[in-house]
């Protein structure tokens, strides 16, 4: 029988650990804040420095903690972003596109794994991640692929590798389209369909105009509506094939941002409570990423060689190639 005490000597034991991820995340957010790069990318790179803590007696168990539990927490407040009505307004045509954009890119991963001799869990993880939605994405997907041990390094590499490639095209693909005239619609929808996280999407979008703006924010929201189908994918696709479907049981964090989402979508919540949600996931997968962070060995991440950045380099540009196509065909309807 569990006393009274067990909570506060779970406390204490979780404490020093999540003040530790805690401490990494408002810096991270304090550093994003002042000099416009990616809160997610300076969590990883200090949580990276404070390695050395990562099997202390005193810390390790927080550090887990807000790696794992505080992660799938974030993952369901995710949810509060989402209306069904963000996907009406695009239309049949730019849902169509986009759910085969996202995919092919996915399917697309695999074909780089096998190419450049890397795993399935690889695949489905960065391509998962370029597919839908970057860092949040691949966050998401770790929790549900059966893990290993190059698992945690794997996951950090994608996160710091799609929040690079999403600042750099946040620069570059405004430019790029401007040069290729196309349209503030053509434009947005591309950025939208082809950048992988959120914050890079609506930096880019409004830097062009406000029709684009929008129209790439649309696009960002309706990947990010289908992580949940993916993620039931996912679970469904490694589930042991020895255990048959009545031992199928998806992770309660999957079934939390699916009820989120639709609850958002009927207008139950009101604008404050969504927007308080999406504001503490938001520092919630900031804190998870500092604590996984924490657990990377930089040596490890070192050691992954060139073949990964050429699987994740070589799925954002066919996810770009993709949606120049749909756009130059018409099949995206803008």
């Amino acid at each position: 029988m569990l006393s009274l005490s067990d909570p506060r000597a779970r406390l204490r034991g979780l404490f020093p650990g999540l003040l530790l991820a805690v401490t990494i995340a408002v810096a991270a957010r304090f550093l994003s804040d002042h000099y416009a790069a990616p809160a997610m990318l300076f969590a990883l790179l200090i949580g990276m420095a404070f390695n050395f803590m990562a099997d202390h007696e005193r810390t390790s168990e927080g550090v887990v903690f807000a790696s794992k539990s505080l992660l799938r927490l974030g993952i369901v407040l995710l949810g509060a972003r989402i209306t069904l009505g963000d996907i009406t307004s695009i239309g049949a045509s730019g849902l169509i596109t986009v759910a085969g954009l996202m995919a092919l890119t996915i399917g697309f991963g695999f074909l780089c794994a096998k190419l450049f001799s890397r795993g399935w869990r690889f695949a489905i993880l960065t391509g998962g991640a370029v597919a839908i939605c970057g860092a949040s994405a691949a966050l998401a997907l770790a929790a549900v692929i059966p893990g290993n041990d190059k698992s945690d390094r794997d996951v950090l590499f994608t996160i710091v590798a799609v929040t690079t490639l999403s600042t750099i095209a946040m620069i570059v693909y405004p430019v790029l389209f401007a040069l290729a005239g196309l349209s503030d619609a053509q434009s947005g929808f591309l950025i939208g369909a082809t950048v992988h996280d959120v914050a890079q999407v609506v930096g880019a979008g409004y830097s062009i105009s406000t029709e684009a703006g929008d129209m790439a924010t649309i696009v960002k929201l309706l990947r990010v509506t289908l992580l949940p189908v993916v993620l039931i994918a996912v679970a469904l696709s490694t589930m042991r094939r020895d255990s048959g479907l009545s031992q199928l049981r998806l992770p309660l964090f999957v079934i939390g941002f699916g009820v989120v989402t639709l609850v958002n979508s009927t207008g139950l919540i009101p604008a404050a409570v969504a927007a308080a949600a999406v504001n503490a996931s938001s520092w919630l997968l900031v804190i998870a990423i500092s604590a996984l962070g924490v657990r990377t060995n930089m040596q490890a991440m070192l050691d992954l060689g060139w073949r990964h950045v050429a699987v994740i380099v070589l799925e954002t540009l066919f996810l770009l190639g993709l949606a120049w196509a749909a756009i130059a065909t018409g099949i995206a309807g803008v």
